[in-house]
């Protein structure tokens, strides 16, 4: 499998939708992801990312052209203990909520599915970061439609362990624009990660559509100390 550019994968589409990227720093002391949403309506467009906890939530950035909160406001980013978790939807608190029950990353989604916005039918895409003793795994999922059939629901789980610096891997929930959307194909796409914080942070901005983009997270964490770093951008400001 090829290798790709993570610059030129956001920059190719006008609207990958919402996308997860998790991998290693280039110099392998850091855990990297990055949490991005995009919107096409004027409820989607109308969300700013803000931080809660060790965590994000999503919010209304003109609570007054607020019309269905039900798919656009939930928390992308939880920590519990080791674990950063990040989605694209309400799915982190069950990732969450289970977890702290007992329950593993994978046991945990199969409570859930795609969401009910037919006839796109978007994917649940989700990732796990586990940091301890100084080593660092992750895992990435998507729960999907059979094909747009809304009986029936496709899950999909992708486990990396003691990954390579420099590399890491990219899940969104479309291919492209498209009515109706159509969904990602495939295990997530090996991207090349490089740069600081700052750096990677400008990177996917500055390629995401600039008619679509709405919010971007990123965080860098300390392998051996557990210690971060996050940047968050806002188109709404």
């Amino acid at each position: 499998m090829v290798v790709k550019s993570l610059a030129r994968e956001l920059s190719e589409t006008t609207y990958p939708g919402r996308g997860i990227v998790i991998g290693r720093s280039i110099d392998g002391t850091k855990a990297v992801t990055a949490y991005f949403i995009m919107g096409r309506s004027e409820n989607s467009r109308n969300r700013i990312f803000v931080t809660d906890g060790e965590g994000i939530r999503t919010e209304a950035f003109d609570p007054s052209k607020l019309t269905d909160p039900s798919l656009i406001i939930y928390s992308p980013v939880r920590v519990l203990g080791d674990d950063t978790i990040v989605t694209n939807g309400d799915q982190t608190d069950t990732i969450y909520n289970l977890m702290h029950q007992g329950l593993t990353f994978e046991q945990s989604l199969r409570t859930r599915e795609f969401e009910p916005d037919g006839p796109n039918f978007t994917p649940r895409i989700s990732g796990i970061i586990h940091i301890k003793d100084n080593s660092f795994n992750y895992s990435m999922s998507i729960l999907k439609s059979n094909m747009g059939d809304s009986d029936s629901c496709n899950r999909y789980t992708f486990d990396f362990s003691n990954p390579k610096a420099g590399y890491g891997r990219f899940i969104h929930t479309y291919v492209g624009d498209g009515n109706p959307l159509p969904s990602f194909e495939g295990e997530p796409t090996p991207v090349e990660i490089s740069g600081s914080i700052d750096d990677f942070t400008n990177m996917v901005w500055e390629n995401l559509n600039e008619d679509n983009k709405v919010s971007l997270f990123v965080r860098y964490i300390d392998i051996a100390t557990g210690e971060y770093e996050t940047r968050i951008v806002n188109k709404n400001k």
